[in-house]
């Protein structure tokens, strides 16, 4: 019992000891950390994670047991094995690294844009896509986030800065318009540009039903933080990609929700009362819909 005070209290010790840069320090380290298993497990690497483990504790062993020529090779090993995992993973550390410089610093302070405008954005939307998916017309919609994608896509799109609307979206998709075969950027609630070129993604074990939009969807959300949502011109199905994954044959309402809980901060939900307030307002907004098509 006694050793336990002491070890608690050699502990709290240490604790109020600590200065501001001993606490940095720790949360830089967990952060690159938690980044390296993140990264790990989006890359599917994790035998190559085991197999760097294995090594280290190989290395740790012959350097107990003096085993100097075993301990040689190990080392000479490892500093190799590195070399070749920068190699090996040349694409994904690029795709890092272009997320990292293309995050918005200010976001951290605050939000860039109204709960209500990204409601409303947020149903235009979802209408848009639930009409062009019966009507079978492709769509590529980008929610930017806290990744700027100035540098990725928009310097070859059109810049237009107009509010999302139902209609605005259906003509740029139309299949008569100039502009239906790229992607359009929406950027805090409204439309900034549209006809831009996405990157493709390098996965090759996709399925054979997937087009080009979907991997276009696929690699700039493997790219950056952005949310892309995808109606399929061969099919009509609405989908989503986020984080390198897709999810696929959404329906109107499970598109509407997989928007609001990525894109509306939980104040704004909280906002919006229950689901009852918000299936009352989605029932009041497509009334709405029908009177102004009729």
């Amino acid at each position: 019992m006694s050793n336990s005070l002491t070890n608690l209290g050699n502990n709290l010790r240490l604790l109020l000891s600590m200065s501001l840069a001993d606490v940095v320090d720790v949360l830089v380290v967990a952060v690159a950390v938690y980044a390296v298993i993140s990264f790990i497990r989006r890359t599917n690497s994790i035998r190559v994670a085991q197999g760097l483990f294995l090594l280290l504790v190989a290395l740790a062993l012959s350097s107990v047991l003096k085993l100097s020529l075993t301990n040689f090779l190990l080392r000479q090993v490892f500093e190799i094995g590195v070399l070749a995992m920068v190699v090996l993973f040349q694409p994904e550390i690029r795709r890092a690294l272009e997320r990292v410089g293309s995050y918005r610093l200010f976001s951290l302070f605050g939000r860039q844009m109204g709960g209500q405008t990204m409601e409303k954005t947020i149903m235009q939307t979802v209408y848009a896509c639930e009409d062009m998916s019966r009507d079978r017309t492709g769509a590529l919609i980008v929610f930017e986030r806290t990744n700027r994608l100035t540098g990725i896509v928009m310097d070859v799109g059109t810049e237009i800065d107009a509010t999302v609307s139902l209609e605005l979206l259906k003509n740029v998709f139309y299949k008569g318009s100039p502009l239906h075969d790229g992607a359009v950027i929406i950027r805090d609630g409204r439309l900034a540009a549209a006809g831009c070129m996405l990157p493709l993604t390098e996965k090759s074990n996709l399925s054979r039903e997937l087009g080009t939009r979907h991997r276009a969807g696929l690699g700039l959300s493997e790219r950056s933080d952005a949310v892309v949502v995808i109606v399929s011109e061969e099919t009509g199905s609405i989908s989503v990609a986020m984080d390198g994954l897709l999810k696929r044959h959404l329906t109107a309402d499970m598109l509407e929700a997989q928007l609001r809980q990525e894109l509306l901060s939980d104040e704004d939900q909280a906002e919006r009362g229950g689901l009852w307030e918000r299936l009352k307002s989605r029932k009041g907004s497509k009334d709405a819909k029908q009177n102004a098509d009729q």
